[in-house]
């Protein structure tokens, strides 16, 4: 494992957790009626906390797709998913709560998990697969989940929809990510124009502003507890797919290598889980119910 590629991944884990926050913290009282709503993000533009949220994303995004360009998705999309271990640090101290023994298990269940995986895993690079067929069969069923989960969410919106958005948004940034390592080949292999003339940093673009959009529309409809878990564990299930799925990620596949890797994903997984039920994390002070959903500005 790279040492640069580690510490370009756990600072871009740094900047996205505190910037999920953040955003939080400002989308929380964005009116209901922006719902699913590009202008949820003219609305939330104006709010200084949004924006110093959206900064860190933004570096975070950078600091990730420089450590896809010298590292292997399997590696670098568990490391990311450490972002909630910040976001928690964060809320903690905005409300005073101590870690106790769920922080602590939790805590433990996803740093061991993710430790697991890439120990046991071994993730190296191989040959990317060029069969289109199976990259549009992996792609289509991470947008296609992706678009279920969405439909779903706005018929169940101040229920299961934060939820529902958010594990939508994660498979949306597993796939981004994965376009993002294709992109940066594409580059090595012929610069940006090489880059320019293929589809993928084009689709980048558009899967990062829609997932943005379901992002915030579950920011603002819930704590970030019922959204932020959801977030973190799809986009690395993802992202690890469509890297041995397409990119030519290769991991270990003996049987007890398979079985640390399992368990680890799964302890990274609990770890999420538990560490987003942590009462630390923000439950939400906005306004909520129906008179949101009048309010404009």
């Amino acid at each position: 494992m790279s040492v640069l590629v580690l510490t370009l991944a756990v600072s871009a884990a740094c900047c996205l957790g505190l910037g999920f926050v953040l955003q939080q913290n400002a989308a929380e009282r964005a009116p209901l009626g922006d719902f699913l709503s590009p202008r949820l993000l003219l609305d939330l533009v104006r709010v200084p906390r949004w924006l110093a949220g959206m900064g860190l994303m933004v570096v975070g995004m950078v600091l990730g797709a420089i450590a896809l360009g010298g590292g292997e998705l399997t590696l670098v999309e568990p490391l990311l998913a450490t972002n909630l271990l910040f976001a928690l640090a964060l809320s903690r101290l905005q409300t005073r709560q101590p870690l106790g023994r769920r922080g602590w298990v939790g805590l433990a269940l996803l740093a061991g998990g993710v430790s697991a995986f890439i120990l046991a895993g071994e993730p190296r690079g191989g040959s990317a697969v060029t069969d289109p067929v199976r990259h549009w069969l992996i792609v289509g069923a991470m947008l296609g989940l992706a678009l279920a989960l969405t439909a779903c969410a706005g018929r169940f919106r101040l229920t299961w929809g934060p939820t529902l958005l958010a594990l939508a948004a994660g498979l949306l940034y597993g796939v981004q990510d994965a376009l993002t390592r294709v992109s940066g080949r594409r580059f090595s292999a012929g610069g940006m124009a090489e880059v320019l003339t293929g589809w993928q940093p084009y689709a980048v673009v558009v899967l990062g502003v829609t997932g943005l959009v379901l992002v915030q529309s579950a920011f603002e409809t819930a704590p970030l507890r019922r959204s932020l878990p959801a977030l973190t564990a799809a986009q690395p299930l993802a992202g690890i797919a469509c890297g041995v799925g397409f990119l030519g990620d290769r991991l270990r596949t003996d049987a007890p290598a398979l079985a640390w890797e399992t368990g680890g994903l799964a302890g990274v997984v609990t770890g999420i889980v538990l560490l987003g039920l942590h009462p630390a994390m923000p439950q939400g002070t906005g306004d909520s119910g129906p008179e949101r959903a009048l309010q404009r500005g």
